[in-house]
C-alpha cells in the first residue's frame, strides 16, 4: 500500500460529497458545533464524575470509560474532517491515513464492547442490587474495561495490518472523509476476498457477542424492573436502562450496516451519512442522553456548582 508504480505514496486525496460540493459548508459548520459539544459534554461527565465522591461507583467508572473514548474517538477524525471541508485542497498524509485506521478501529471496536460491558453492570445493578458493590468492585470493573480495550486493540492489529499491506497500484482517490476500513480495501487492485470475509467475520462476533450479553441481560433487567413494586422505582431504573438501550441503538445501527453490508453495495453515500452519524452525532448525544435523565449527574453539578460559588 505503500507503493504507486515504484514511487512512494505521499498522500490521499479524500472525496468525501465530490458530487455535491454546496454541502461543505453546510457539513463544516455542523461538524465543528458537534464536535465542541461533544468536548463540552464528555468532559464534563468525566470531570463531575471524578470530582463528586457519590458518583464513584461501578455504573459512572464505565460511563467515564465511555465518554473518555468519545472525545478520543472524534478527534481520531473530526479536526481532519474540518480542515479537508475548508479547503480546496482535500488531502490526508500517508502516515495519517494509517494512523487514522489504526486508531480509529481501536477506539471503535473498544467502544463496541464495552456497551456489552455496560449491559452487565445493569444487571448486576438491578437483578442483585444488595450484592452490586461486592460483585462489582473496582478490580473487576478495572478488568473488563481493559478487556473491551485491548479486545479493541487486537482487532485493531489485525484488520488495519491486513488492509494496508494491500497493493494500491495507482488508486490515491479515497471515497470518504476520512481513512475507514471499507473505503481503503474497495481501493485495492487485487482480489480482497480474505480481507472482506476478514472483515465480516470478525464484526459479526465483536457485534453478536456484545448484543448477546445486552439481550440476555435486558431480558433479566425488565423481569426485575416489572417485580419491582414501587412504581417510583420502576420509573427510575426505566430512565437509567432505557438511556444505555438508546447510546447503543444509536451506535450500533449504523455500524452494523456500514461493517456488515454486502461487498460493492451501491449506497455509498448513505453509507457515509451513516459513518458521520455514528462516529459524530452518536458521541455528541451520549452526554445529553445520559445526563438529563439522571438526578444523580445534575445533583453532582449543583453541588459542584455551589462549592465554586462559596470560593
Amino acid at each position: 500500500m505503500q507503493y504507486i508504480n515504484g514511487s512512494f505514496l505521499d498522500n490521499f486525496i479524500l472525496m468525501g460529497f465530490f458530487n455535491y460540493p454546496w454541502l461543505d459548508l453546510p457539513l463544516f459548520f455542523i461538524l465543528l458545533t458537534s464536535y465542541i459539544f461533544t468536548l463540552v459534554g464528555n468532559i464534563a461527565i468525566i470531570l463531575v464524575s471524578q470530582l463528586d465522591i457519590q458518583l464513584h461507583s461501578p455504573m459512572y467508572f464505565f460511563l467515564i470509560n465511555l465518554s473518555f473514548l468519545d472525545v478520543c474517538f472524534t478527534t481520531t477524525t473530526v479536526p481532519q474532517m474540518l480542515v479537508n471541508l475548508g479547503s480546496p485542497t482535500k488531502t490526508i498524509t500517508y502516515v495519517g491515513c494509517v494512523a487514522q485506521v489504526y486508531v480509529f478501529q481501536w477506539l471503535g471496536c473498544t467502544e463496541c464492547v464495552l456497551l456489552g460491558m455496560m449491559a452487565l453492570d445493569r444487571y448486576v445493578a438491578v437483578c442483585e442490587p444488595l450484592r452490586y458493590s461486592v460483585i462489582m468492585n473496582y478490580q473487576l470493573c478495572l478488568q473488563l474495561a481493559s478487556t473491551a480495550w485491548l479486545i479493541g486493540l487486537a482487532n485493531s492489529l489485525l484488520q488495519s495490518t491486513l488492509t494496508i499491506q494491500l497493493p494500491l497500484c495507482d488508486h490515491r482517490a479515497l471515497d470518504h472523509f476520512f481513512c475507514e476500513l471499507p473505503s481503503l480495501i474497495k481501493m485495492a487492485c487485487v482480489d480482497t476476498t480474505v480481507n472482506e470475509i476478514t472483515l465480516a467475520v470478525v464484526a459479526t462476533f465483536l457485534v453478536l457477542g456484545p448484543l448477546s450479553m445486552i439481550f440476555i441481560s435486558y431480558c433479566y433487567i425488565i423481569q426485575a424492573v416489572l417485580r419491582i413494586p414501587s412504581a417510583d422505582g420502576r420509573h427510575k431504573t426505566f430512565n437509567t436502562c432505557s438511556s444505555h438501550l438508546l447510546v447503543m441503538v444509536l451506535f450500533y445501527g449504523p455500524g452494523i450496516y456500514i461493517y456488515m453490508q454486502p461487498s460493492g453495495s451501491s449506497f455509498q453515500d448513505l453509507s457515509k451519512f451513516l459513518t458521520l452519524f455514528y462516529c459524530v452525532i452518536t458521541p455528541m448525544a451520549n452526554p445529553f442522553i445520559y445526563t438529563p435523565r439522571n438526578k444523580e449527574v445534575k445533583g453532582a453539578l449543583r453541588r459542584l456548582l455551589r462549592k465554586e460559588g462559596h470560593y
